[in-house]
């Protein structure tokens, strides 16, 4: 039933610009796709896109309770610059409270494991609540991210939240988001320009230095494995590897 669902939405988007998508997707499905930005570059071009076109799709965002002052600039500049309801989730207090109790407030930097720990408590689990009832997550994901993420397909069926994902700039270059944010004046955050291509929770996020990856800053004390658990669990692409535009 997935892959039949993954191959009608396929062929319908497979020819289109990601305006065109992101506005097919909000007809077939409305409030049931919804869109996680976490106002990183790439996450508001797609906001861009949907508040430029009043599209019926719903805008959340994770709020971990450990982000960067310059994140919650752009989030409130976000809203007022297209009248547009962002809903936050926010990670379950019992759980936060459990584990800062038990490990402390710096946990993370202890071992992957507990770095993992605290991912899920403050984005993947918000992230289960956000996405129920949903059809369809659109995301932000580009190909040339990381090595990680160099073969997102443009839809898939994940299987973690049995649903469609759809990452409507997914094989854009880092050149052609700076340039769209140019073009349409989309607000950023201002931490980009201070070498932060990618940015998370503050503890966990630093700027790059010259020739590193662009999600280097990001748990930099690691060596491997820069996800946080919202997108590295299987997926399943129509074709894996394959450029369907």
């Amino acid at each position: 039933m997935e892959k039949l669902l993954v191959e009608e939405l396929e062929a319908e988007l497979k020819d289109l610009s990601p305006d065109q998508g992101l506005k097919l997707v909000a007809n077939n499905y409305g409030r049931r796709a919804k869109f996680s930005t976490s106002f990183g570059l790439e996450d508001q071009v797609i906001t861009h896109l949907i508040a430029s076109q009043s599209l019926p799709i719903e805008v959340f965002t994770l709020d971990t309770g450990r982000l960067f002052q310059e994140t919650y600039d752009v989030f409130d500049l976000t809203r007022q610059k297209y009248g547009l309801s962002i809903f936050p989730y926010f990670p379950n207090q019992n759980s936060i409270e459990a584990m800062i109790s038990r490990k402390g407030p710096n946990s993370f930097y202890e071992s992957v494991e507990n770095r993992k720990e605290c991912c899920f408590i403050r984005k993947v689990e918000p992230l289960q609540r956000a996405l129920k009832g949903a059809s369809v997550w659109i995301t932000g994901l580009r190909a040339d991210q990381s090595a990680s993420r160099g073969g997102v397909p443009l839809v898939a069926w994940d299987d973690q939240y049995q649903l469609i994902k759809y990452s409507p700039i997914v094989h854009w270059s880092l050149e052609e988001v700076d340039l769209f944010i140019a073009k349409h004046s989309v607000p950023v955050n201002s931490l980009h320009r201070k070498g932060f291509p990618s940015i998370g929770c503050a503890p966990c996020t630093r700027a790059i230095l010259p020739g590193e990856d662009l999600r280097a800053g990001r748990w930099w004390w690691e060596s491997t494995n820069k996800e946080c658990g919202l997108h590295e669990h299987k997926e399943k692409p129509l074709v894996a590897q394959r450029d369907i535009l």
